[in-house]
């Protein structure tokens, strides 16, 4: 698992969800011939798969720390950059139709039951917050399995967390320990924002 991925996973398990790594379903897609019509099938990852009793979340997570930052044309799909495929569980239809059906199968979910998110670590021009904006607007128009692809940023990530860091019970996490361990040395306040995002998407559990 991908070190900022860790830290999306102990988000979803504050939201009461039991997170798998990346998880692979079968995509066929035609080929660039054109005499004829030809289909491949490509196994395509899925960052994270998160289950609970209400629903599945399949999770794209990008962290983006040590680059330009997650660009909004390239989730949307709005451009020729091969940068765009990275995004194909969000901005391809065929992709993101595939890997649904083929999660609602493997998991017994109805499709309804199934949510999209977007995690990222840095968006592009974080100054001005307009690439993230973009994105947002761009996937609250989407329609992908029970509603809009919901999309969280870092801040929203580390707050579920803290909240998770706080509690007494030891876990012998990576993430959760290295938290505690810097509130020990006096680096760090394990203190809770004001806000988390629990904006309805699949009903909050746990």
């Amino acid at each position: 698992m991908e070190a900022f991925e860790s830290f999306v996973a102990i988000a979803l398990e504050d939201e009461g969800f039991v997170v798998s790594e990346a998880v692979k379903f079968p995509v066929k897609q035609p080929t660039a011939k054109s005499a004829y019509v030809e289909v491949q099938t490509h196994g395509f990852e899925v960052d994270l798969v998160a289950a609970r009793g209400d629903g599945l979340v399949l999770a794209t997570v990008k962290s983006a720390f040590g680059s330009r930052g997650v660009v909004a044309e390239h989730v949307t799909g709005e451009t020729d950059k091969p940068a765009k495929k990275l995004y194909a569980l969000l901005n391809n239809e065929t992709v993101r139709k595939a890997v649904l059906l083929g999660a609602a199968q493997r998991f017994g979910y109805q499709v309804d039951q199934i949510e999209f998110r977007l995690y990222v670590g840095r968006f592009a021009a974080p100054t001005t917050g307009t690439h993230e904006a973009k994105i947002r607007q761009w996937c609250a128009a989407q329609k992908a399995g029970c509603g809009p692809i919901r999309v969280f940023n870092v801040a929203e990530v580390v707050a579920r967390v803290i909240r998770s860091a706080q509690k007494k019970q030891y876990r012998n996490n990576p993430v959760l320990v290295t938290m505690k361990a810097l509130e020990a040395a006096g680096l760090l306040k394990l203190t809770l924002p004001n806000h988390i995002d629990d904006d309805q998407g699949l009903s909050e559990g746990g």
